[in-house]
């Protein structure tokens, strides 16, 4: 057995010691967005520095806990916090938390992050449903050896966000009473800002929004056959876009505004899932 293989077990075998619970929906918590981790009904939590091989997150606005419990019905596995690759960490432990979630039983993935406006039409409080994205970093999570138990050797990433899971989160977005707006993300290695002129490159390359995180989680889940949905929420207009100097305080306090609307589309998306499980 790979020691991934072997990390990740050990990670479930953790993780079911503590919860009974069989997870159908994961939920990664990005930055200033983890309050949502309220919503969950008859949780578990679990900190990261008690599992194995996951690590204890250093960044503001990243609680670093695994919460396990249900929303509207549905079970799910949120991750209250991620760590990353600027952190020092290796892709691999970044993407460990994705795996472990699928081998818990997660099909579905739901991705947010906080991330840097490109598009014009987008204004700092947006939720942005993810489209595709951009890996802008150089790296991916499947160099080395392939694992087959996780997937294959050339994985297809062509819907690697399903369509699907777009047309649940527009339906979730218009029963909250907010206009649906979706964008192809660009992910970035961090942890600096991007200059004007990488925003410009960006820009004419087709992106909407920027981060430097969920690009890694994406492939290593497309990758062993989740379904995958990202919400980005604007907490920021990117460099070059405006005047303001950039800060990871006013991201964080950006994100705190929308978390009413981010937990009521969350929730939203969350329980169409729910309802299209019950009817398959």
């Amino acid at each position: 057995m790979s020691k991934i293989l072997e990390d990740i077990k050990k990670a479930v075998d953790y993780i079911q010691s503590k919860s009974d619970i069989t997870p159908q929906v994961g939920i990664v918590l990005g930055s200033g967005l983890g309050v949502y981790a309220d919503q969950i009904e008859n949780k578990t939590i679990i900190p990261y520095e008690e599992i194995p091989g996951f690590y204890k997150t250093t960044v503001a606005g990243h609680k670093g806990q695994l919460i396990l419990g249900e929303v509207k019905g549905v079970k799910v596995a949120a991750m209250q916090g991620r760590y990353h690759t600027y952190e020092g960490h290796e892709l691999s432990d970044v993407v460990l938390p994705t795996r472990v979630l699928k081998f818990l039983g997660c099909h579905t993935l739901i991705l947010t992050n906080a991330s840097g406006g490109i598009n014009s039409n987008f204004k700092p409080g947006d939720l942005v449903y993810i489209k595709d994205h951009l890996n802008m970093t150089g790296r991916n999570p499947l160099i080395g050896k392939n694992i087959d138990e996780l997937g294959p050797r050339f994985p297809d990433m062509t819907q690697t966000y399903n369509s699907y899971l777009h047309e649940m989160i527009e339906v979730a977005a218009k029963e909250i009473g907010i206009t649906p707006k979706g964008g192809i993300y660009c992910g970035l290695l961090g942890p600096t800002y991007e200059t004007p002129a990488e925003i410009k490159m960006l820009r004419s390359l087709g992106g909407d929004m920027v981060g430097m995180s969920t690009v890694p989680e994406a492939i290593a889940a497309n990758h062993m056959g989740m379904n995958i949905a990202g919400i980005a929420c604007i907490t920021n207009m990117a460099a070059g876009m405006g005047d303001e100097e950039l800060k990871h305080d006013d991201v964080k306090e950006v994100a705190r505004i929308a978390m009413n609307k981010f937990s009521e589309l969350v929730t939203a998306l969350v329980d169409q899932i729910g309802k299209s499980e019950k009817k398959a």
